[in-house]
């Protein structure tokens, strides 16, 4: 297997990526304090991670009322600043890039995870079944008022320009896994009759006006999306991606951002009945769809192989892989993939979103191993 390409530099809008391992987003929860200021273990874990092309940070909530999760590093008040400052220091240090993912749960959040706010969404539809981490039902959220969605995008620039601030090379807005760009962007969960529901060019507003405010931040160069088209994650669907994602993409070429991530979710097992293919092969290649629409740097998100990456990026499908998995249990992963070392593929599942250093910062180095 010839690895050459993996290490071919890239340009991704403003900034050259030396290689084309990049490290997906991976929610952690690894803030110890209520706070949630990003702490020393949190600086460490990244900064071991440094070598990858550009390094994607788990979610971070612009808000007290866009958390989803406990122990998310947040980037709405100065003391998490300053703390992202330490852990942004620490990866240049090292020589890395690192980009900040910007979010908002809407619905897929319950009160109890923020300090008892009312969750808000485009319409009021809960999701179906139980919370990821809450581990009971999800609720009905609160339909946002225009002026509720104007507050939301002034969060999303105000977590920029503190991203800004604490030194973030970019940074990427989490459009995907039914999050609250993703909710305002399919059908399934977006029922409003006003401006920002309905047509496709209306469900794509608030993702186009939150881009804009990233993009006066810092710069198109320096901006990217993530989008699961097909994602079926905390109950999302709609009744034509194509349709959708097409305008969306169309749409982001014309801002020229940097980058977009595409989860490729394709996998039938999963589908709900909300109109969908009912097999793969009634589901067109994501990246043969987006690839001649969109002129910036593509990336493949979703179980990629270092040898499924060179595969994909020697056909012209996508120019770079986020790796998630293989990231968390190989902290030295592009060192591996260099050398033709054996990969570590026993992550532990159990502590993905614990506390603590075990599964965090436990995962030894090849060159450790060797010892």
């Amino acid at each position: 297997m010839d690895q050459s390409i993996l290490f071919k530099p890239l340009k991704m809008g403003d900034v050259e990526l030396p290689n084309r391992i990049c490290m997906a987003a991976l929610t952690r929860q690894r803030c110890e304090s209520k706070d949630l200021v990003p702490n020393d273990i949190i600086k460490e874990y990244y900064g071991l991670r440094a070598e990858a092309g550009f390094i994607l940070t788990e979610c971070v909530p612009i808000s007290q009322r866009s958390l989803a999760f406990p122990g998310e590093p947040g980037m709405f008040t100065k003391e998490q600043v300053e703390g992202w400052k330490k852990v942004v220091e620490n990866v240049h240090s090292k020589g890395g890039r690192i980009y900040a993912q910007v979010w908002h749960a809407g619905r897929a959040s319950l009160s109890t995870l923020q300090d008892g706010l009312e969750i808000w969404a485009p319409s009021p539809i809960k999701i179906r079944g139980i919370h990821r981490r809450g581990l009971i039902e999800h609720e009905v959220p609160h339909e946002m008022t225009i002026e509720e969605i104007h507050e939301v995008i002034k969060q999303f620039r105000q977590a920029a320009e503190n991203c800004k601030e604490a030194g973030f090379d970019g940074v990427q807005l989490h459009g995907a896994h039914g999050y609250i760009i993703d909710q305002f962007l399919r059908d399934s969960s977006n029922k409003r009759t006003d401006e920002y529901g309905g047509s496709v060019e209306n469900r794509s507003k608030l993702c186009l006006q939150v881009i804009d405010e990233l993009i006066s931040v810092f710069g198109r160069g320096r901006v990217g999306i993530k989008i699961s088209p097909v994602g079926r994650l905390n109950d999302q669907c709609d009744s034509d991606p194509l349709k959708l994602y097409t305008h969306l993409v169309k749409e982001l070429e014309i801002k020229k951002i940097a980058f977009i991530e595409v989860k490729d979710d394709n996998d039938p097992a999963n589908l709900f009945d909300f109109g969908y293919p009912s097999s793969k092969e009634q589901i067109p290649d994501l990246f043969e769809v987006f690839r001649p629409l969109f002129s910036g740097i593509l990336l493949a998100n979703n179980q990629y192989t270092p040898a499924t990456a060179i595969e994909g990026i020697e056909k012209g499908r996508f120019d770079a892989v986020t790796f998630g998995r293989l990231f968390i249990s190989n902290p030295d992963l592009v060192d591996r993939v260099r050398n033709g070392y054996e990969l570590n593929t026993k992550w532990d599942i159990d502590t993905f979103y614990t506390k603590g250093i075990k599964g965090y910062l436990d995962y030894p180095l090849y060159s450790q191993i060797q010892k």
